[in-house]
């Protein structure tokens, strides 16, 4: 059962993404509503900085994401034996290439995983965690962030990451333009168009502009829902990775229990941690919420 969901999100993760791209060009198109009164400009800039952005990101996710949260790669063993070994054996028990190992100084504990792919792999512990947590403890949590590498929630999240960004962008874009055309008189010209148009012209670009103010927001939801769909079966993939569910239940229950949050953190990518770097989530999960309850995930894995 555990294989096919694995299956399933890879299955899934196409149509995902595909859809994340489809809604990235309806808000280039909304911005070529704006500012051209021409939806193809805008689809044509959407589909162009998308590009390059996802490229940017495919080709260097590790290192952008560890560089954004002030990551420090361990190039050996003596450096940090403890969670040298932990990454090694969960990575030989899951049968993928070990990781990049990375801490993050910082006294709250966390973890999180990068890569496009298992061979690209990338795992980063915070100090707090290592200081925090017993051996076996450990090791649930690194069996945690080795399963999401595994079963490429890693490749979502960091499309994700890139597409939220890319919508952020051409919003923000898209402000500065009709900024810039109300000072140049470009709002003039638009009224004037509107005016031909009717009243029709003019409802859809209100709608087109509420849709583009709107984007990010809409955008960080899905991230966010897709993040909390995967954080339950990282722990399933775990515990099956470990044969050991009470590390793991320790673990989520030592962090719960740490209300500190993250000094240092970038929100963009809150979504890969271990747990919610930002605050900590009670009760149901909420729209913007980037990760499932601390106490669901207890209650799931002591009824495994």
């Amino acid at each position: 059962m555990l294989f096919e969901q694995i299956a399933a999100n890879k299955r899934k993760t196409v149509f995902i993404i595909l859809g994340f791209f489809i809604f990235v060009l309806m808000v280039g198109a909304a911005i070529g509503i704006i500012v051209w009164n021409n939806y193809l400009n805008g689809l044509i800039l959407a589909a162009a900085i998308g590009a390059v952005y996802i490229l940017i990101m495919v080709m260097s996710s590790s290192s952008v994401v560890m560089a954004m949260n002030h990551a420090k790669e361990v190039t050996s063993k003596e450096q940090a034996p403890v969670l040298w070994d932990t990454v090694e054996s969960m990575a030989m028990v899951a049968g993928i290439p070990m990781p990049k190992v990375y801490i993050v100084e910082d006294p709250s504990p966390n973890a999180f995983a990068t890569g496009i792919s298992p061979e690209k792999g990338a795992v980063a512990v915070t100090r707090g965690l290592l200081n925090k947590l017993e051996r076996y403890e450990l090791e649930g949590v690194i069996a945690h962030e080795i399963s999401h590498i595994r079963n490429y929630d890693i490749r979502l999240s960091t499309i994700a990451i890139a597409l939220v960004a890319v919508i952020a962008i051409l919003s923000d874009l898209a402000m500065r333009l009709i900024f810039w055309g109300s000072l140049t008189g470009g709002r003039n010209s638009r009224k004037s168009d509107n005016n031909n148009g009717g009243g029709a012209q003019i409802i859809i670009y209100v709608v087109a502009l509420i849709f583009v103010i709107l984007a990010p927001i809409i955008a960080t939801a899905i991230q966010f829902a897709l993040s909390r769909n995967r954080e339950y079966l990282a722990d399933a993939s775990a515990v099956e990775l470990t044969r050991n569910p009470d590390g793991l239940i320790q673990a989520l229950q030592k962090i719960s229990g740490d209300t500190k949050k993250m000094e240092e953190v970038s929100a963009s990518s809150e979504s890969i941690y271990f747990s919610s770097p930002l605050k900590s989530k009670k009760g149901k999960p909420g729209l913007f919420d980037s990760h499932p309850p601390i106490s669901s995930r207890i209650e799931r894995l002591e009824n495994m």
